[in-house]
């Protein structure tokens, strides 16, 4: 699992994934750009749809959102942009400093976006056992993101096969396709199992539209979390519920950021005691008299008490002391000295 462009052991990838929230204008995609970048992720995706290329008029909608798209085939077709569009995308995301991504559903458009310019794919959850679509994929050298959304074990297994021969990177996400997904379906007891089965690097494509999941994979160690991102929960489109805003994105990539550095520092509570010494001092209790003593005083418990600066006899001290003779008088809050007795 050497490190290759964009994926890191150590370093979580995010990716804001748009998808299709641009619901077809290019200008939103665009903005989309800009505001993942403020978002703070590493990466921007969208899906590279070609009607004609991928689907038929009989598919179906998932989810019948469009209010102008009799038919799914229709809606892929509105939703289309071309190369030189894409290309003016690609160029943005690269300006602002981002990675840009984009799925494709079939040859044609992995033969677009390579002439674009990809710097790995991701491979939808519905494509994992597409094989010649992968292929085309695995051709070009690039890492693949590999999502598991729709897959079994043994589909996953053939598909990271075919990575594994041709050599090239790879990332297993764990995906859970529910939009939004519930807590009790996130499934990050995967991150383990793919490291494990696969020895590659992991990573959770999330759909639960919250910044929680993000974390608690990159605490687990995950090399890429991908989330939906949306402008505001009030914009049109499926996949808004399953979105986290680009305010709750930069919460996220904080949130990992800050993850990463506590990893990357063990705490030993050994020195770190040794270092509190100062601390130590202020919050801890002495062996203080509880009211004036007289030299000669044989000590009880009852003559003791406990109190604040720890610069003395330590309070856990307390049964070495009880029945020790005073040498010298003592006010009340007086701290005992070891020479005392």
């Amino acid at each position: 699992m050497s490190s290759t462009p964009g994926l890191q052991k150590d370093r979580c990838l995010v990716i804001g994934e748009v998808g299709l929230s641009h619901d077809g204008s290019l200008g939103l995609a665009h903005a989309f750009i800009d505001e993942v970048a403020r978002g703070g992720a590493d990466a921007v995706k969208f899906q590279t749809h070609i009607a004609s290329a991928e689907s038929t008029p009989a598919e179906p909608f998932r989810v019948k959102f469009s209010k102008q798209d009799a038919t799914r085939y229709e809606y892929w077709q509105r939703i289309e942009f071309t190369e030189a569009q894409w290309q003016g995308l690609a160029d943005h995301a690269r300006d602002k400093g981002l990675i840009f991504l984009s799925s494709p559903f079939s040859r044609e458009a992995v033969e677009l976006l390579t002439r674009v310019g990809m710097a790995m794919w991701k491979v939808g959850s519905g494509e994992v056992s597409t094989l010649p679509l992968l292929d085309a994929m695995i051709a070009t050298g690039k890492p693949i993101l590999l999502s598991s959304g729709m897959s079994d074990l043994s589909e996953l297994d053939k598909a990271v096969e075919r990575v594994r021969r041709a050599g090239v990177p790879l990332a297993v996400l764990q995906c859970t396709t529910a939009y939004p997904c519930p807590p009790e379906r996130i499934g990050l007891n995967m991150l383990p199992v793919f490291r494990e089965r696969y020895a590659c690097f992991v990573g959770l494509s999330d759909h639960s539209g919250t910044i929680y999941p993000g974390i608690a994979a990159a605490t687990l160690g995950a090399e890429v979390v991908e989330v939906h991102v949306t402008m505001s929960r009030g914009m049109f489109g499926p996949d808004v519920p399953a979105s986290v805003t680009i305010e709750e994105l930069r919460q996220l990539v904080d949130g990992i950021r800050f993850v990463e550095k506590m990893r990357a520092n063990p705490v030993d509570k050994n020195v770190a005691a040794r270092e509190m010494g100062p601390l130590r001092a202020i919050f801890t209790k002495s062996l203080v008299a509880r009211e004036p003593l007289a030299a000669g005083t044989v000590l009880s418990e009852a003559h003791l008490a406990m109190k604040k600066p720890g610069t003395g006899i330590p309070a856990e001290k307390l049964p070495d002391v009880v029945g020790r003779v005073l040498r010298r008088a003592l006010e009340v809050d007086e701290q005992l000295r070891p020479d005392d007795f």
